[in-house]
Formats: C-alpha cells, structure tokens, sequence
C-alpha cells in the first residue's frame, strides 16, 4: 500500500494524546467509519461524538487513569466512548453483558468507575451497578430510558463537537473470563507504543483506510473483536461494519454486500459456515477478504484446511490473550506446519517449562510462558493473583504447548484441562481434534471423568450433526473411529451426547462446565 508520509507523521505525533480519530476525521470526514443496525457514524461525526462525550466525562470527574464502564451491544455508541475515552485520559472497561447482574456489579465496582454508560437492553444489570457501587457519579443511558440514568443523546446534545483541548491518552482494562472465582481486571498505564507482537499484527493486514473495510464478527466487549476487529483498523482510518448477533449466512452476506476485507473469527465460526450447504455458501462472493485472523480457542487442522482452500490464503493466526502475546503464522507457513500457532515475532520472547519450571527439550509439552512486555500488566488490585501469573519477567496464561525443531508452537490445552489417567496426562484438546474429522460431530468437549482405579477416565461429550441421530449406535461408531485414529492411552473410553455445550461468546466451549457435573460430590478441581 502506498504510504502518505505526511499522514503518518500526524498520526505519530497525535497518538499520544488518544486523537488519532480526530487526523482520521480531517483528513476525510464522510468516509465510512461505522455501520451497524443501530446506526452509523462518519469519521466526521463519530470525532464530533467522541468530542461531546469527552466534555460530559470531564465534567463528572473524569481524569488520567480514572474508571469508566461500558454496557453495550456492538452499536454506534460503544466506538463514540471507544474514541472518547482515549483522549479523556479514563481507563475505561467494556463488560461482557452476557454474565450475571451481581456480576456485573462487581466488575463496575471493581473497576472503581465513575461513570457507566449502559444499553437500555442491559436495564437489570444497571440497577444491580447502582446498588452496589460507590464509586459511579453518572449513568447514561444508550437507547432508551433507564431508571436512574441520564439520556445519552440529551447529555451529548448539550455539548461541543469541536477538538477538545488538552487531550489525554486514556487505557483499556478488561476483564478475564475465569472459570472460578471474580474477573481479574488486566492493568496496563496509558502507553501509546505498541508492542512487538501488535505491530506484526498491525503489518498483516495492510491496512489501506481508502478501499479497506472491517467486519466486527464478535462482541466488542472482548479482547480480539475489539482490538483487532475495531482498533486497529479504526487507528488506520478503516470503517467497520457491525454484527449484533453472529450468523455463518449473515456473515457471507456482510462480506458480499460491503466488500469486506479484514475481520477476526473464532474456530466454531469456521466450523459452522462450512456446515452451510455448498448452495448457500456460493451465493457470496468472498474474493474481497485479504486478512481473515483467528484465535481464541484451538483450530481442528481439517477445519482450516477447508477454509484455506475456500477463502485462500489470507488466514492467519495469532497466540495471545488480553494479558499479550507472541505467536503469529500466516497461511503459507501453516500449510508446511498443520495445527502450529506459529512462531514468535521479532522482539518477543517465550519459554515452555515444566512443573518445576525447567525449560522442556525440544518436543517435550509443557506450560507456554510469554516474556512480559516493559508495560507489563498487573491484575487489578489483586497482586497476589499477578504474582500467580508471573515467574521472574514470564507471565503465563496456563495453556500448555510443545515447540518443534523448527521453532513452531503447537498447543495442546491448558494445565487446569489435563486429564491424568493412571498417573498419565491426556491432553484433551487432541482427543477433541480427531472426533471433529468425523462427520457426524458438530462439537465436542473431552474431559476426564471420575475413575476409581486409575483416577480419571477420557469421555467425550458430542453435539452431533443434525442429519445424524445420537445414541448407543453412533456412540460405537465414534469410539471405533477414536481406535483407529488415537493411541490406546488417549482414546475416549465412553461417548455422551449434549444438544447445547457451554461457550464463552467467543465461541470456546467452557470445559470446565462440561466437566463439573460428572464431579459432582468428588474433589476434582475445575
């Protein structure tokens, strides 16, 4: 892509100031910048929102490094506060409105915000924050009217639309998703410098802002949709399109319709628009995607192979968290290495160690440790839960993983996922990758089970295709199948089926939920 070196320098100079928006917005205020069901935004407008917000949060206390909390589906308003934010100097922290109302009290108390903007869709959840925090000096509503909320159009109406002055480089806090005990909010200081591994990232898509155009596939309130859906393509001027709801069909359509060129998925997404029939799916056109990134959750190498050979080689995939990252491989390289999640970047380091915190030989599993990056995080008010995460200057997010000779991580689950049989541990995920070959799987969860002689026994749990019917038949069928394609140690030794496995939004299957019903009464941890 040919680069305006005029316009980069702008950018370089207003991003420490979170305006990068406002040079976007100069320099082209009609283009695209979002389009949603709820509404779109201009460059032009979504600078001119974002102005207005700020102004209103400055004037309920809003500083450097002070809590802002965001309620909302993935609509105009949520990059308006996106945009605001990183020029108002809030640390601000979008909340998965998919949880519970006390807990989503908790993490607006947590985060110690001053002010929640909330979708009126989110109504009980509000009520619970108020209760429960004191902290929060304003509630806007987004949508409608909410009880104790001021309105989010009234508020902005009331204010200028032009350049703020002063600006201050705001931060985002997320919230992990763990399986037990409270979110821990992920803590970094405003720092406009992006890492080694983003700035791979960023170079990937090639982001060109006059042609380019970003589909956001998952909630915004998420690491990947936001950051790599949103951010990123938003700091390189790129408009993106919103879905409220993620749909395989509605997906092609989208890209169709718009011409889509970048978007972030997750493996069940694969999994579920090659499931389309073949009819469906050439309705679209999909020659226009140039970058199709994935992550979050382990990707059955038949699974990507099929989307290689539909998409072409424009996927790539990434190894990170909202805690960081290190690993990317793009489509040619994974051809050579199936099932890798790549190599480091330049600037990155890692280790895979034991349990004694040894570094493994080559080939050997053990726990994937990333090296912090020098804005290192820290959970928020909770130092003994980032002492947890960190050994010496190496954080880990517990996933566990061998590197090949050639330098090449292939994940194999996470320590808190291992099954030990008979003192042997299972890696469940590769169990979970051979089923998903057979057409009959939509979707499996493998977890051990309760064993009295050799302590946990491998079970399969299957969502099964729906021209298949479930049951002791097909259960024979899936367990020959894993004979075939397993050693003895690993195969599943009993087949359940589910209808509805448990997911996270962004698609990974809560193994731990699975697991939990099967320990009931017993003492294994999850």
């Amino acid at each position: 892509m040919a680069i305006d070196l005029a316009l980069q320098e702008r950018l370089m100079a207003a991003a420490p100031y979170g305006m990068g928006v406002a040079v976007h917005a100069e320099e082209a205020p009609e283009r695209m910048a979002v389009l949603s069901k709820f509404g779109g935004r201009t460059l032009g407008e979504l600078n001119a929102n974002a102005n207005r917000l700020a102004r209103v949060l400055r004037a309920h206390g809003v500083g450097p490094d002070t809590g802002v909390a965001l309620l909302c589906r993935n609509r105009p308003e949520f990059i308006d506060t996106v945009a605001a934010c990183s020029r108002s100097g809030a640390r601000m922290t979008p909340i998965n409105w998919h949880i519970s109302p006390p807990e989503v009290a908790y993490i607006v108390a947590n985060c110690e915000a001053r002010v929640l903007i909330a979708d009126v869709a989110f109504a009980p959840a509000v009520a619970a924050a108020q209760a429960d925090s004191s902290h929060l000096r304003l509630t806007l509503a987004v949508g409608g009217d909410i009880e104790g909320a001021e309105s989010w159009d009234e508020a902005l109406a009331a204010e200028d639309g032009s350049d703020i002055d002063n600006p201050i480089l705001g931060s985002l806090m997320l919230y992990t998703s763990g399986t037990t005990g409270h979110p821990k909010g992920v803590y970094r200081k405003a720092d406009a410098t992006p890492t080694p591994f983003l700035l791979a990232v960023r170079e990937s898509g090639d982001f060109e802002p006059d042609t380019d155009c970003s589909l956001v596939t998952g909630p915004l309130y998420h690491a990947a949709p936001l950051g790599l859906n949103l951010s990123m393509p938003m700091g390189a001027g790129v408009g993106s399109v919103l879905m409220d709801k993620w749909d395989a069909e509605e997906t092609l359509a989208l890209i169709h319709r718009h011409r889509v060129t970048h978007t972030h998925m997750v493996a069940t997404m694969f999994h579920r628009m090659l499931s389309l029939p073949q009819e469906v799916r050439d309705r679209y056109d999909v020659s226009s995607m140039r970058w199709l990134i994935h992550g979050a959750a382990p990707t059955p190498v038949h699974i990507k192979h099929k989307m290689i050979e539909w998409f072409g080689p424009v996927v790539w995939e990434y190894y990170a968290a909202t805690e960081g990252g290190t690993f990317l491989v793009d489509s040619n390289d994974w051809l050579k290495k199936p099932g890798s999640v790549g190599r480091t970047v330049e600037g990155t380091k890692y280790k895979v160690l034991d349990d004694d915190g040894q570094p493994v030989p080559t080939g050997t599993t053990g726990t994937v440790y990333f090296a912090a990056a020098e804005n290192r995080f820290v959970y928020f008010k909770a130092p003994e839960k980032t002492d947890a995460a960190y050994r010496d200057d190496f954080f880990t997010m517990g996933d566990m993983g061998y590197v090949d000779e050639d330098g090449y991580l292939f994940l194999t689950g996470r320590s808190a996922e291992t099954i030990i049989a008979g003192g042997v541990n299972i890696y469940p995920q590769e169990i979970d990758d051979v089923l998903q070959q057979h057409p009959a799987v939509y979707e499996v969860c493998t977890v051990g089970v309760p064993h009295d002689e050799w302590g946990e026994s491998v079970k399969s749990v299957v969502e099964v295709d729906e021209s298949y019917e479930a049951g002791d038949e097909l259960a024979e069928e899936l367990l020959a199948w894993c004979r075939e394609n397993l050693p003895d140690f690993k195969r599943p030794r009993s087949i359940d089926f589910a209808t509805d496995l448990p997911r996270m939004p962004t698609g990974k299957i809560k193994r731990g939920l699975v697991r939990a019903p099967y320990w009931k009464g017993r003492e294994r941890a999850i």
